[in-house]
């Protein structure tokens, strides 16, 4: 386990990613497993993709900012992940 969590990555035979789990103290992450497809050939996600994470930190530490745990770094980590999820 390394910075707290552990990760598993898993990739198809051509080195494309097709998954993997990421798990620590309070969390579990099942990523998103393969393409989802473009028109009718588009599959429902199987997996959490990272902009779906990035938005899950930005959201906890917004909830920080409406209590007590209101700060300048909560703020200025805040901006980044907005930047992160614009890009």
């Amino acid at each position: 386990m390394r910075n707290g969590f552990a990760a598993h990555h898993f990739y198809d035979d051509d080195g494309n990613p097709t998954g993997g789990i990421t798990t620590g103290l309070g969390f579990t992450i099942g990523w998103q497993n393969g393409p989802l497809g473009r028109g009718e050939n588009r599959r429902l996600p199987n997996g959490a993709f990272v902009e779906d994470i990035i938005d899950a930190a930005k959201d906890r530490l917004e909830y920080y900012q409406d209590g007590q745990f209101a700060c300048d770094e909560n703020r200025q980590a805040i901006e980044y992940l907005e930047y992160a999820l614009s890009c």
